[in-house]
């Protein structure tokens, strides 16, 4: 009878664990611990991600700023700015008589503007006097038509600077900033050249009427002399007037 009631017994705990051993497996164990623990990894790598992203907005934005900065200027004053210097240079060249050329300042000095000596003929002294104030008079017309010319230049400076100005204002980045500075210079370069014109011609002017007065009295105490030697310059003699 023992051994029948431990058989029974055995059979039916067999019989329990058979019945039960199948809907165990089916239950669903949390665990708190290993959630949190994921959680926090699916945090960082959502951070990881966010960083990345904007890491390549970053990289996007300076390749943009990049690609900005090798824009060119849309606007030039080159071609203004030549022909600005080209007029002056047109007026410089233009001069009448005696040039701006060395070796045609040596000729003039070494004849017109020469000391007068006894040698020279009246009618030589005389066509000396005249080629020199026509030399003068020339030089004073030379220099007047370089400032009308470079007053006419300033309506196109003023263009000009307002434009560039404008344009390094609005500018998209370093190159076109570069560039508006660049053509702002080169306009104060010409403006420059221009007031160097002015003054050469005015400088040229000045310089021939001073060379004038020079000869001129040099060539006044030459005629005094011969005024006064005596037999050759002046005879009194009587003079009858109103009859």
């Amino acid at each position: 009878m023992r051994r029948l009631g431990l058989s029974a017994a055995a059979g039916t705990i067999a019989l329990m664990l058979g019945v039960t051993e199948p809907a165990r497996a089916q239950w669903i164990v949390f665990d708190p611990n290993n959630y949190v623990q994921n959680v926090l990894t699916a945090a960082r790598e959502l951070q990881q991600i966010n960083n990345q992203i904007t890491s390549l907005q970053n990289e996007a934005q300076m390749l943009i700023n990049q690609a900005k900065n090798l824009v060119n200027l849309p606007y030039s004053s080159l071609q203004q700015l030549q022909s600005s210097i080209q007029r002056t240079q047109q007026l410089l060249a233009q001069a009448q008589r005696i040039a701006y050329d060395v070796q045609q300042i040596d000729r003039a000095f070494s004849t017109s503007y020469a000391p007068a000596t006894g040698n020279q003929s009246s009618q030589l002294l005389l066509t000396n006097a005249q080629s020199r104030w026509q030399n003068t008079y020339a030089a004073t017309q030379d220099a007047l038509r370089v400032q009308a010319g470079i007053v006419g230049n300033l309506d196109t400076n003023r263009v000009q600077t307002s434009a560039l100005v404008t344009s390094s204002q609005g500018a998209s980045g370093a190159l076109q900033a570069t560039q508006a500075g660049n053509q702002i210079l080169a306009l104060n370069t010409q403006q420059l050249a221009d007031l160097t014109a002015v003054m050469a011609a005015q400088g040229r002017a000045q310089s021939l009427e001073a060379a004038q007065r020079a000869s001129a009295q040099d060539q006044g105490r030459e005629q005094l002399r011969r005024f006064l030697i005596a037999g050759q310059g002046y005879q009194s003699s009587n003079v009858q007037m109103f009859h």
